[in-house]
């Protein structure tokens, strides 16, 4: 592209280009069951985010709460891929007029110094990755969980960082959540619809991504109802640590914040070598929900809980998962 094309702010066609990068950067983002339940709508200057209320999970997450916040994700990542190119975008979320499912608009006003944060954070789009393996080594150190606190609180959001106690509160919650849905059959229906190898294409959480035994750990990961390929080592999580993602509101609008959040505190641990494990199981059933946020003596309401640490190596089995084509998620005009 010619360098000084890019000193035009106002060539729609420049500007249409950084849009739809933005839109292909969000489609990284993460999900729950990763059903990416998002579309993009994009024209000369404007990208418009929208949830799919097909890939919303009517049983894991009746009230949209988890879809919501997977949609505040890409946002994020779409916030980041334009800041990273060197663009400034006014930003309008649940504007007036568009319905319920219009999330947000992001229109593009002019050029802006390339900000080497968002740089950053636009390479570790496409590092991160969930890993379910149980975390080893060293705990994260103090500067860093406040480096990823201070990035949550910058969106908006809050991040509660549990204490020993509290994570015996949260295994205890996470446990009765797991059983609970476990004993529903509409719930065991959805999740093998999602997971493991009969999935649908581009979508779903892989066999490659699911343990191949139960961990050993305090909190008990995501019970998928069956075994997968992820190699697991012995360790216990004893060097992991657990964070709550609370908001002041328990509405659609703080739940798309809340993802924002998430994006941004994720992306920070990536930069410092932390992984991120959602553990969303204590906040898709109520009585899990109300112990949560009894933890944070009711000032808040829970989104997510966390997992930091650090996995050991990278092997084939902690590949992202897929993600639908581009031509699913983007509409053009």
């Amino acid at each position: 592209m010619d360098i000084d094309a890019l000193t035009h702010p106002t060539d729609p066609e420049i500007a249409t280009h950084a849009l739809a990068e933005a839109a292909a950067a969000a489609g990284y983002a993460p999900s729950i069951h990763n059903t990416q339940p998002w579309r993009w709508r994009l024209t000369a200057e404007t990208l418009e985010l929208r949830l799919v209320r097909d890939r919303i999970l009517p049983v894991t997450d009746p009230e949209g709460r988890l879809a919501m916040l997977s949609c505040g994700v890409a946002l994020h990542h779409a916030r980041v891929a334009l800041a990273a190119q060197g663009w400034h975008a006014a930003v309008t979320r649940m504007p007036a007029g568009g319905g319920p499912d219009l999330l947000a608009r992001l229109h593009v006003e002019h050029r802006s110094p390339i900000d080497p944060a968002s740089t950053t954070h636009l390479q570790n789009i496409a590092l991160r990755h969930t890993d379910r393996r149980p975390v080893a080594g060293t705990r994260v150190q103090p500067a860093v969980l406040a480096a990823i606190t201070t990035a949550v609180q910058e969106q908006g959001t809050h991040l509660h960082t549990l204490r020993p106690d509290q994570i015996l509160e949260l295994a205890a919650a996470a446990d009765h959540a797991q059983r609970s849905e476990a004993a529903d059959p509409a719930w065991r229906d959805e999740l093998a619809y999602w997971t493991g190898g009969d999935r649908p294409a581009g979508a779903g959480v892989p066999d490659a991504a699911i343990p191949e035994r139960a961990t050993r750990t305090p909190v008990p990961g995501r019970d998928f109802g069956h075994h997968g390929e992820l190699p697991v080592n012995a360790g216990h999580d004893k060097a992991a640590t657990f964070v709550m993602l609370y908001g002041d509101t328990d509405e659609a609008a703080g739940w798309l914040c809340a993802g924002e959040a998430l994006s941004a505190g994720w992306l920070t641990a990536t930069a410092h070598g932390i992984s991120v494990v959602p553990h969303s199981a204590p906040i898709e059933v109520i009585a899990a929900r109300q112990a949560m946020r009894a933890m944070i003596a009711s000032v808040g309401f829970p989104f997510l809980v966390l997992r930091l640490g650090t996995a050991g190596p990278a092997d084939p089995g902690t590949a992202q998962t897929p993600r639908l084509p581009a031509e699913q998620l983007i509409d053009h005009g």
